[in-house]
């Protein structure tokens, strides 16, 4: 590795990048259609998504060090493998229980899977040189992300539209060619990959295995002593709850409107494309409203406006009423991230941010877990409309949530609180971690929940912006740029 450049070591990374979403926007348009089309309904397309969520929960954390104790190589190759073997179930599933299986797999293929990757390219640029700047090229990743996940969408859109393949339907078709991108990309894994050192062993794992707890315990007993904190940590269960309107119900409620399935699909595809743009013009929004309103007045107000959007997406007639409001939907989504990762960043210091952001990040997991159940059952029994209705009102009241963040900024310097300190006596002081690792949702951008990686050598990175600022619901679908959740 020694022999590689700055430059080639970047390049690799960012090829892999783009080679590891590619297959995931294939997929996007077709997730929840083509379960329904195998037969499941809307209350046991909730619950087999829940078990993505329920198995990332529950790895994120003790599989932290399991990438430096046994290589970033072979568990990203396990990962992938995991990743492909359950697109090929997922192509030929036709029951609750092997549909149960590809989420679960799923699952645990985005535990592995974050992290690793963005270690290995730290490393690997620091051992071409010791001095270079890493944090270009994070960043460039999440470029390189929303360009494979659209362009990935696009494909998918335009193979339904020819659609089926002989016996092979016209959803089914773009989870083939997602499995053999998949395949495509684990070869290029294993030529352009080469670990920089020697893994450190069964120690490290065992260290991460134990941390675990006692990194969560800090984290809770920070939020006990910061009512900030608490609101802000409780927004995103909020979040996570209604993320299952526009992730789960917006494909169901666009076949509704266009009647037929392929042609919903045809259009999610196009559809979750534009919608990456539209993310990423509202987190272009973010200057503009530290200005005005503010920090957290703006994110308030955005809660709110999100809640009328997906109220649109439930009630406008007709697909084009639909996809505007969905658009809408996502650039409050992109705008809403940075201000939240930001308000969050400033109530905490030390050791502790990692944990507190990742944390944040989880609680998205049982939040969306929640919604996916409640509101798929209550689509089953009443309307989509219902419950995308429901959905709106829980992120709209995540509003007030913010007021202590607001109350706080305004108190003059000395009588607020600083930022959580670090405990002195804790082993874990020292240089803030970085959270890496971006991971996915259902339907339309909304990528992948990280937890916390152990520390790489050099200098932290950014605290906020590139892959690991990608928000993600349970499911696996595409990331939005700009939120640690």
């Amino acid at each position: 590795m020694s022999a590689l450049s700055v430059r080639q070591v970047r390049f690799r990374f960012l090829l892999l990048h783009g080679l590891r979403w590619l297959p995931t926007g294939l997929t996007i348009p077709v997730m929840i259609l083509l379960m329904q089309e195998r037969g499941l309904s809307l209350s046991q397309i909730g619950l087999v998504t829940v078990a993505q969520g329920v198995v990332v929960l529950v790895l994120e954390l003790p599989t932290g060090g399991l990438a430096d104790a046994l290589g970033r190589r072979p568990v990203l190759l396990v990962a992938w493998l995991l990743g492909l073997v359950s697109l090929l179930v997922f192509a030929v599933a036709d029951s609750f229980a092997l549909f149960f299986l590809v989420w679960a797999m799923q699952g645990v293929f985005r535990a592995l899977d974050s992290g690793p990757l963005e270690s290995w390219y730290v490393d690997a640029t620091l051992a071409a040189d010791p001095d270079a700047v890493y944090e270009p090229g994070l960043g460039y990743a999440g470029t390189v992300i929303g360009v494979a996940i659209s362009a990935g969408a696009l494909l998918s859109g335009g193979l339904i539209a020819l659609g089926p393949i002989g016996p092979v339907s016209a959803l089914t078709v773009p989870v083939l060619v997602a499995a053999a991108l998949q395949a495509v990309a684990i070869g290029f894994l294993l030529v352009l990959l080469k670990e920089v050192g020697p893994a450190k062993g069964r120690g490290a794992l065992r260290a991460s295995i134990v941390e675990a707890p006692r990194m969560i315990g800090q984290a809770a007993g920070l939020l006990r002593r910061s009512r900030v904190l608490l609101a802000l940590v409780a927004v995103e269960l909020f979040w996570g709850f209604g993320m299952v309107t526009f992730e789960s119900l917006l494909p169901v409620r666009l076949s509704e409107v266009v009647g037929d399935a392929d042609r919903a699909a045809a259009l999610l595809g196009p559809a979750n494309s534009a919608a990456w743009l539209a993310s990423a013009a509202g987190a272009a929004l973010t200057p503009l409203l530290l200005r005005w309103p503010g920090a957290a007045p703006g994110a308030a107000l955005l809660r709110i406006a999100q809640g009328v959007t997906v109220v649109g997406m439930g009630f406008l007639a007709g697909p084009v009423g639909v996809l505007v409001a969905y658009l809408a939907c996502y650039t409050v989504h992109g705008a809403s991230n940075p201000l939240h990762v930001g308000l969050l960043h400033r109530q905490v210091d030390g050791p502790y941010r990692t944990s507190v952001i990742s944390l944040n990040s989880m609680m998205g997991q049982p939040g969306f877990a929640v919604g996916a159940v409640l509101l798929t059952a209550l689509a089953d029994r009443s309307s989509v409309t219902t419950a995308m209705l429901v959905g709106a009102v829980v992120l709209a009241v995540a509003a007030p949530l913010y007021l202590p963040a607001w109350r706080s900024g305004r108190r003059p310097v000395e009588e607020t609180d600083p930022p959580a300190p670090a405990d002195p006596t804790s082993p874990s002081s020292g240089p803030t971690s970085p959270v890496s690792g971006p991971t996915s949702p259902v339907s339309g951008p909304t990528p992948p929940v990280s937890g916390p990686t152990p520390p790489v050598p050099g200098p932290p990175s950014p605290s906020s912006g590139g892959p690991a600022d990608v928000r993600s619901s349970a499911s696996d679908g595409a990331p939005v740029v700009g939120s640690a959740g």
